[in-house]
């Protein structure tokens, strides 16, 4: 009995171990782990909008860079979602420092994956507060066994892909786009 825990344990492992080298599939493409956030994402059929917020926040270099980071990437239909005209509104010229820091808000300096984040929730009793790089507070926690992000403005997003792991840290896929509270107008 104690040969064949240890021998399903060992299976286990090594099953984990081989998952997490297999990035699991975007927006209809593969993200390979020796490609870089920018790189990926620009292959991701769910992710155009970002891509062209990201270009036209000027952030391609910065994403492209070592990092590592941790990006919560909206999917096309998360832009969709805002406002009419937001999106068009905010990848103007003038309202670059506007995009930049909702961009901003996304990103998570460190690589965090989602067992990682779990741990986290669970060790602060069931939500845990993390700070962006473009300084909102997102409060992570678990509903339903799915990891859910709370922004300033109490708005509620799912993480709906996980761990999708870069050459130069994690994208999690997530259904909203965040928003700091100083964008309450949206």
């Amino acid at each position: 009995m104690k040969t064949l825990f240890a021998a399903t344990a060992l299976s286990l492992v090594a099953g984990a171990a081989a998952a997490q080298m297999a990035n699991p599939m975007v927006g209809g493409a593969e993200m390979p782990a020796t490609n870089n956030i920018v790189e990926n994402a620009v292959n991701s059929a769910d992710h155009t909008t970002l891509v062209a917020a990201v270009q036209a926040a000027e952030l391609v270099e910065t994403l492209s860079g070592e990092g590592p980071f941790t990006v919560f990437a909206p999917t096309n239909d998360a832009f969709a979602a805002l406002p009419a005209g937001t999106v068009e509104s905010l990848v103007e010229p003038q309202n670059k420092d506007r995009l930049t820091q909702i961009l901003t808000c996304h990103v998570v300096a460190g690589e965090v994956f989602s067992t990682d984040l779990v741990a986290m929730i669970e060790a602060d009793g069931g939500s845990h507060a993390i700070e962006t790089v473009g300084g909102c507070t997102i409060t992570a926690s678990v509903q339903d066994g799915m990891v859910m992000l709370t922004d300033e403005q109490g708005r509620m997003s799912t993480v709906t892909i996980a761990d999708v792991d870069q050459s130069n840290g994690v994208i999690h896929v997530i259904d909203d786009v965040i928003l700091p509270a100083a964008d309450a107008q949206n």
